[in-house]
């Protein structure tokens, strides 16, 4: 199933050394979160960080447990796929290039601003649709 989540969500494949530095990163951010809340939302970026470069075709290992890698998935499934939807609809919205597939956190500014050059859209307008949007999607982790 996640491997087909994965295939839906057709992000863009990268070499083993990203996702091994990505995987290194959401590391260091899930020890340093604080409240569970921040814990389980960094808990499952490395979920997805795994298992996008399993499905990239690499041989990454799960650096947790069994039982953090389930909670993760809990959280992940939800979270990545209202970021998913929420950009497409951006994307259209301001008639992208393609269609967006992305998945990182809509509210911070320089994210959106380079999914904006990435996808030829205005960087200004871009940001103000997903501001707008923001507005009705508070449930988006």
């Amino acid at each position: 199933m996640i491997y087909r989540w994965h295939t839906w969500l057709n992000m863009p494949k990268k070499p083993l050394e990203w996702h091994e530095q990505d995987l290194a990163d959401e590391v260091l951010e899930y020890q340093t979160a604080k409240g569970l809340i921040m814990r389980w939302s960094e808990l499952s970026d490395i979920v997805y960080c795994q298992t996008r470069g399993v499905w990239g075709g690499y041989d990454i290992k799960f650096p947790l447990s069994k039982f953090h890698y389930a909670v993760g998935c809990i959280y992940m499934y939800p979270k990545m796929t209202g970021r998913y939807v929420f950009f497409r609809r951006a994307g259209k919205k301001c008639n992208a290039s393609r269609p967006l597939h992305e998945v990182r956190n809509p509210k911070k500014l320089h994210k959106l601003h380079h999914i904006a050059e990435k996808y030829d859209m205005d960087k200004d307008e871009f940001r103000k649709v997903c501001e707008k949007q923001l507005k009705y999607w508070i449930l988006l982790p």
